[in-house]
């Protein structure tokens, strides 16, 4: 009566859709939004995550904050560029461009 070993996978890549006749395939349509809102709750969480741990790395640094939180900040800020359900009105694609972050010593 144990659990029973093994792992379990899940589909994780985007349905076969055709943006040229959305409403072609109403299944493929359903699935394809399905996807992208679970893209979008996956990157709201990933940039929640990342706040709490910019909030730990204030409180632990004090002063030094600046210098020893930026890395965590900058990967925070990135992580929040575009992610949201739009409530400005804004396409995500306005959002501004993503930016690779630059180690800089």
């Amino acid at each position: 009566m144990g659990r029973k070993k093994g792992t379990v996978e899940f589909d994780e890549s985007p349905p076969d859709f055709d943006h040229d006749n959305p409403y072609g395939d109403p299944v493929a349509f359903l699935e394809m939004r399905e996807h992208i809102v679970r893209e979008k709750w996956i990157d709201i969480e990933k940039a929640k995550i990342l706040r709490e741990k910019v909030k730990w790395c204030y409180r632990v640094e004090g002063v030094n904050h600046l210098q020893k939180c930026r890395h965590l900040v900058r990967q925070y800020l990135e992580s929040t560029r575009g992610v949201g359900w739009g409530k400005d009105g804004r396409h995500p694609s306005l959002h501004g461009p993503r930016v690779e972050a630059v180690e800089s010593e």
